[in-house]
């Protein structure tokens, strides 16, 4: 996520690293440098220009003090003004309505928005236990409605029931009407889009808006849309009040540009990031934290927030227990620490969230661990019997064949499953007989291994 400018960034805070102060002669390269990777990021200009101020301001003459070099002091102004551009204070929105309260995403067809009211579904319900419905006011696509009432199926949500030949504005009134009936805490209305901004887009999202009031009216934009995206942002805002953006596809986003530059234009916070095509990525928005893993300094508050919401405690006990009694490490357990780390939004998230030392990209080390892999190593588990995971050692070259057929894969992809498993087996055992220490001694490349 926004590894382009992320590189520059660091890359800039290293040229002042070891001055003495920070003076306009040795800071006029490094703020000419964060200028460039802005506008390469496809910041907006006048976003750039008044970044570039505040950050030159700031740097000129900024004392070193005893415990923090140049580079740290840079740093830190980077970070504050990355703060203040992409909306400092939490994200998410208020709760505390008169239920139920209405959510009207808008945006352009493509950036996300169905997928998006089914993420922003899950969310509610799961994290802050409200009951939700979802409503699809988009009758020109044909296959939207069945899109979101499949998704608010995978979502455990409540669906409105429309049909193509009703308005938007009349599936809008009675979704409201429904919402009410069932005591439902939140509604969400998935607006139509467009492949681009028109009047009858905007004048028909105005109407249903002006009906519905709804007490958030939400941007929904794809943030590698770049410059685009902010021109789009600037129309919405203009058309109807929006209350926050969402920005969407953001772990394809490298650049950057849309995230630094739609706060600034619409005047409103972004509340969320989604990620990836599972209904769980969607994360709340810390424009603070964000700072941080643009300048490489990770974000580990948000991963102890992940761990806590997605890991499965009870799983995670019960593997603690089983460990401790020097019970085996079998092939189930396995397969469930593989789908709890894909679910926490797969490597390369987690590694964005873990401040790495400098100079090392999180996408290099993705992809020295293949996600593909990971998910084939599932298909593979899911393709042996009960008694085969349980007892590994009963699977013999037959068996491997029956296996690799029903994955859609070959044997020796299922003997690298078993090798790997076999592995973490002798390690748990390790640990249940003499500790941390001695299965760490083991380990190739650790100290004493």
């Amino acid at each position: 996520m926004f590894d382009n400018l992320s590189a520059r960034l660091k890359a800039v805070a290293e040229q002042v690293r070891g001055k003495g102060r920070l003076t306009e002669d040795n800071i006029a390269g490094a703020v000419r440098d964060v200028r460039r990777a802005l506008i390469e990021a496809d910041v907006a200009l006048p976003v750039v220009r008044d970044f570039v101020a505040r950050v030159q301001e700031r740097a000129v003459g900024a004392e070193v003090t005893r415990s923090l070099n140049p580079g740290q002091v840079f740093i830190k102004i980077l970070h504050d003004e990355l703060t203040t551009t992409l909306g400092a204070g939490a994200g998410g929105f208020e709760l505390r309505h008169q239920p139920p309260i209405v959510v009207l995403l808008a945006g352009l067809q493509g950036a996300g928005k169905t997928t998006t009211a089914g993420k922003l579904a899950l969310h509610l319900q799961e994290r802050d236990g409200r009951r939700v419905i979802l409503a699809s006011l988009d009758t020109r696509r044909p296959a939207a409605m069945l899109q979101l009432e499949q998704l608010a199926g995978k979502a455990g949500a409540g669906f409105h029931a429309a049909t193509a030949e009703q308005s938007p504005l009349q599936i809008a009134r009675d979704a409201v009407g429904e919402a009410r009936r069932s005591q439902a805490d939140v509604l969400i209305l998935d607006s139509a889009g467009r492949t681009r901004l028109d009047d009858e887009l905007l004048t028909e999202l105005r109407t249903i808006h002006d009906e519905v009031v709804p007490q958030e009216t939400l941007f929904v934009v794809d943030s590698m849309a770049g410059q685009d995206a902010v021109n789009v942002a600037k129309a919405f805002g203009d058309a109807v009040p929006l209350s926050g953006v969402i920005l969407t596809k953001a772990d394809g986003d490298a650049r950057g540009g849309a995230a630094l530059s739609v706060k600034a234009v619409t005047g409103q916070p972004i509340l969320f990031l989604g990620t990836g095509e599972e209904l769980a990525g969607l994360e709340v928005f810390h424009a603070d934290r964000m700072a941080s893993r643009i300048l490489g300094m990770g974000d580990v508050l948000s991963l102890v927030e992940e761990v806590e919401q997605k890991v499965d405690r009870k799983k995670a006990e019960k593997l603690a227990r089983k460990v401790r009694k020097g019970k085996s490490f079998d092939l189930e357990d396995l397969r469930e620490q593989l789908e709890q780390m894909l679910g926490m939004g797969g490597i390369e998230s987690l590694l964005e969230k873990l401040p790495l030392p400098g100079g090392v990209n999180p996408q290099q080390l993705t992809k020295q661990v293949d996600e593909k892999g990971l998910r084939r190593q599932i298909a593979i588990i899911n393709s042996m019997t009960p008694q085969e995971r349980r007892f590994p050692k009963t699977i013999n070259g037959s068996r491997k064949r029956r296996i690799a057929a029903g994955a859609g894969l070959q044997v020796p992809e299922v003997n690298r499953v078993i090798k790997q498993h076999a592995q973490m087996q002798k390690m748990m055992k390790k640990l249940s007989k003499g500790g941390m220490k001695r299965a760490l001694r083991g380990m190739p490349g650790l100290p004493g291994g």
